[in-house]
């Protein structure tokens, strides 16, 4: 008997493992239930979804099994599992999951269980695109991936190869404040259905420790309700997505993103559907807005797939700076005293989401400058996220964060001072300003022999010892806010130490 393996960001409506199979297991596989302490409503959203997708595929015929992740220890526990079914060979699509596929690999190739891997349809670049993008070149561009992908997609590209609007990213026409007298449409959740509520309740149960409120969850766990979303944030919201796409608000939480994220990662959405039904606006929607968008479908989220596979097992043992501090209770909690971190927190905690700015301008940010070691970040990432699977935030976190693979596919750290929050949200200046700027300038002395011969960061460096007895006053306050944050362990200290023998 041969049995398809569907995991929990594998609910595809044509799932391509289902077609010729006489058993359908859905997998609660522990890597996304017990791997760490999840999100209530990340698990709300697998259980429910994983319910929806196994009705549907019932009401068609298939049989279909569910496995509890109580029942698993591990991911090669399936193995055993299926034997005692009578199943003789296995099909799955590709998880995009390291840990994942070895280990099932592993189990497969020692129980004599012959394993088939199909490509994975929710992307929509293939693996060997990535390897022969990779060979040519030891650091990894976005802007060339992206260039690549459009003409490879022909997607907002004339007849003449020229790029629609005459420019290939209006990312700089991406970086409005929001107005005070904005109106923002309001999101409209999807309706609870029988199966949300029940997920609800066993997750109760089942992780009555998890973090968040599962009761509140409002995102889609059927294709229909994604379909719905997407053709809400086109009517509504893409017209202003591109001038606001990096605004920061310290009262909104979604703005004028899509939030389509949990439904594309776990296969509910397709991204070739969701780029379609976008390239319908054309003539309606402002091309910053449209290019935008595209941009963040066929772009970044193809790019940081491809980066998992190309680099990921190397990026994740990586840790440039060499921080070695733990994650404090008080970025669990949004009780650092830092403002916006504060309430950025808070907002995870509430929605399991944040977007992407705040995700890498403020925790992301705030995190490199304390000295938080990677394998920490990474971890809180992955348990508070509602979007967050392997492939996302090993190079969002050891890349793009935290510049730990040290530059394998970004030119520079993504950290600023106080003055940039400020100019792109509506937070006030406030005790938490010299704070941050402090924290910045500690980070910038602290890894100096780093940024003085790297481009755009160099002026920073001179910058700095410029300011001899205010660069003391911040790198001893810095001590001071890291004392509070994590028992002082950070190096501030030798920061401090080093000013009187620049030169």
């Amino acid at each position: 008997m041969q049995a398809a393996l569907i995991y929990p960001h594998q609910l595809f409506p044509r799932h391509p493992a289902v077609e010729g199979t006489e058993l359908c297991v859905l997998v609660e596989d522990p890597l996304f239930f017990r791997q760490y302490n999840f999100h209530a409503q990340k698990l709300v959203l697998h259980r429910a979804s994983m319910q929806h997708w196994a009705e549907t595929s019932a009401r068609k015929g298939h049989r279909v099994e569910t496995v509890n992740s109580q029942q698993l220890g591990e991911t090669g526990d399936i193995v055993p599992w299926l034997r005692q079914r009578g199943v003789t060979r296995v099909r799955v699509v590709d998880p995009c999951d390291d840990w994942l596929l070895r280990r099932l690999t592993t189990a497969c190739e020692r129980a004599g269980l012959p394993l088939e891997v199909l490509p994975d349809p929710n992307f929509l670049t293939p693996v060997e695109v990535y390897h022969q993008y990779g060979a040519k070149r030891r650091s990894w561009y976005f802007t060339d991936f992206y260039i690549q992908q459009r003409r490879r997609l022909d997607i907002l590209v004339e007849m003449n190869g020229h790029p629609v609007g005459d420019k290939w990213s209006f990312d700089t026409s991406n970086r409005l404040k929001l107005p005070k007298d904005l109106v923002i449409p309001p999101r409209v959740s999807p309706r609870s259905t029988r199966e949300v509520q029940a997920a609800q309740r066993s997750v109760r149960s089942d992780f009555p420790n998890s973090p968040g409120d599962g009761g509140q969850f409002a995102y889609p766990t059927t294709p229909a309700q994604a379909r719905q979303g997407l053709d809400h944030f086109l009517d509504q919201h893409l017209v202003s997505f591109g001038d606001y796409e990096d605004a920061i608000s310290s009262t909104e939480t979604f703005l004028f993103h899509s939030v389509l994220t949990p439904a594309l990662n776990t296969g509910l959405l397709s991204p070739r559907e969701v780029v379609d039904k976008a390239l319908e606006r054309l003539d309606d929607i402002p091309i910053n807005s449209l290019e935008g968008f595209i941009r963040q479908i066929i772009g970044w989220r193809e790019y940081i797939r491809g980066a998992y596979i190309c680099l990921g097992s190397r990026q994740r043992r990586e840790n440039y700076f060499k921080h070695t501090l733990p994650m404090p209770q008080s970025c669990y909690d949004g009780t650092t005293g830092i403002e916006p971190v504060d309430v950025v927190i808070r907002r995870v905690k509430d929605h399991a989401y944040c977007h992407h700015i705040e995700r890498l301008m403020i925790l992301g940010n705030f995190f490199l400058l304390c000295g938080i070691h990677p394998d920490a970040i990474y971890r809180w990432f992955m348990e508070l996220f509602i979007d967050a699977y392997d492939w996302v935030m090993v190079p969002n976190i050891y890349g793009m964060s935290q510049y730990a693979d040290g530059g394998w596919i970004t030119t520079k750290p993504y950290l600023s001072g106080s003055a940039y929050v400020l100019k792109m949200s509506n937070f006030r200046k406030g005790p938490w300003c010299p704070i941050w700027d402090a924290l910045y300038w500690r980070f910038i002395v602290k890894n100096e022999n780093v940024f003085e011969y790297m481009p755009r960061m160099g002026m920073a460096v001179t910058q700095a010892y410029r300011m001899e007895d205010k660069l003391r006053v911040h790198l001893e306050t810095a001590e001071r806010f890291l004392e509070e944050l994590h028992g002082g362990t950070g190096s501030g200290k030798t920061a401090t130490a080093r000013i009187g023998n620049h030169g």
